[in-house]
């Protein structure tokens, strides 16, 4: 009775001992990886604001810098500036466009891919006997980071797209040409400084190179569910040499 308690207490202690040993082999370090990146992709993208600005002179007046500021969801339409409009008051313009959408769902894929990435480091690190005796794991495994590398490919594309979008419409050059009281005769109207997008640049790579990541995972959970295996086993068997019973001399 004490051995079998022993070892019942021993197998309770092994669950819950952490394993750095599998961060050797790539299907733990390229998740390490992933943890690392995924974090980089949502920060970059998720606590950005910035601000445009453009310059305004009515005639025989002196020139005012309006600024205009954004931030993520990027939901332009809701960010206003004045404009003196040359006649002792204001006019109140929005910027243009709507990229919530696709700046939301490249966040939301990130976070995601940042959880799973936990719970798998977890699993491999503390529960690695578990995960590997049995099928399931490895197949279930593979299924979600195939999925998340594909969530990886649409949401970087969509949100490169919407970049794209969002520089447009904060370029000083377009609002000047939007704005009524810069059409006017007399009135100048310049560009003025440029909104800083190197932080929105690197989380669209940040988000291609998770694409990388994730897509070359795939290889290294396949090798450890049972399709792979069951591949090699012929193999091995093919390659064996039957053992030659030896002869009984006459």
């Amino acid at each position: 009775m004490e051995s079998v308690a022993r070892n019942m207490w021993m197998s309770r202690f092994t669950l819950g001992t952490i394993d750095l040993g599998p961060l050797k082999e790539p299907l733990a370090f390229i998740r390490v990886l992933e943890w690392i990146f995924s974090i980089f992709a949502f920060g970059t993208t998720g606590g950005y604001s910035g601000t445009t600005s453009i310059n305004v002179q009515c005639r025989e007046s002196d020139n005012k810098e309006i600024v205009a500021s954004f931030y993520y969801p990027f939901r332009l339409v809701g960010h206003p500036y004045n404009v003196p409009n040359c006649l002792n008051g204001t006019t109140e313009y929005f910027l243009v466009g709507n990229y919530s959408s696709s700046a939301e769902f490249f966040v939301s894929i990130g976070v995601l891919a940042f959880l799973y990435s936990t719970a798998s480091l977890v699993v491999y690190l503390c529960f690695q006997h578990m995960y590997r005796e049995t099928s399931r794991g490895p197949i279930l495994d593979l299924i979600v980071t195939a999925a998340l590398a594909f969530l990886w490919l649409v949401s970087s594309s969509v949100w490169g797209k919407g970049l794209t979008n969002v520089k447009w419409s904060t370029s000083p050059t377009n609002i000047v040409a939007l704005i009524d009281v810069c059409k006017v005769t007399g009135n100048k109207c310049t560009a003025g400084s440029v909104p800083l997008m190197g932080r929105l640049n690197a989380s669209v790579i940040f988000g291609f190179l998770n694409l990388i990541l994730w897509g070359s995972n795939c290889w290294f959970i396949y090798k450890e569910t049972t399709f792979h295996k069951s591949t090699n086993q012929p193999a091995e068997a093919e390659g064996r040499v039957p053992p030659t019973r030896p002869t009984r001399p006459t």
